[in-house]
């Protein structure tokens, strides 16, 4: 299996506001920047698109090591609730709706052929690549004629590894 490195990040111009996503894809001497931005939206939306991008640009099934400043992201898979909530019918704990399930279905389906593992790095630490995806993300939220989040408010080794753009 090829190993990739993915940082990622997602911004919020307000919460809800405008916001955006950033990833970047590091393999064998390889880095792949992906982006976007939606109208309104929120910074957990933008965190989650920032990993379901990232890994759904992957073609082949691989060993990921995710890094991302989001807690919200990294507890989630690290710790495993998001098992918990797929096995309680996408509902917390206490029974009540989960946010965002849209996207956390994503994150569980584009997890399924990776060997992955989580890792938190503390955003706006001077760390490049968090730096980056900070970047990429902030001026994606900052596009013009952006798309609509249609799920918002919802509570229900070579470049060829990282497909076509």
């Amino acid at each position: 299996m090829k190993k990739v490195l993915i940082y990622t990040d997602g911004s919020s111009r307000g919460n809800p506001g405008p916001g955006g996503y950033g990833a970047l894809l590091m393999s064998g001497g390889h880095q792949r920047e992906l982006s976007g931005g939606y109208e309104k939206t929120t910074n957990n939306r933008m965190e989650l698109m920032a990993v379901i991008v990232a890994l759904e640009a992957l073609k082949l099934p691989c060993k990921v090591e995710v890094i991302s400043d989001s807690k919200y992201v990294i507890n989630a898979m690290d710790k495993g609730w998001i098992n918990g909530w797929r096995q309680q019918g996408w509902a917390k704990a206490d029974k009540k709706p989960l946010k965002n399930t849209d996207l956390w279905r994503r994150v569980y389906h584009a997890t399924q052929t990776h060997d992955v593992i989580w890792t938190w790095v503390k955003g706006h630490a001077g760390n490049k690549y968090n730096e980056r995806c900070d970047y990429l993300a902030t001026f994606a939220a900052e596009g013009e004629n952006l798309p609509v989040d249609d799920g918002f408010g919802d509570v229900e080794g070579s470049l060829d590894l990282f497909g076509s753009e």
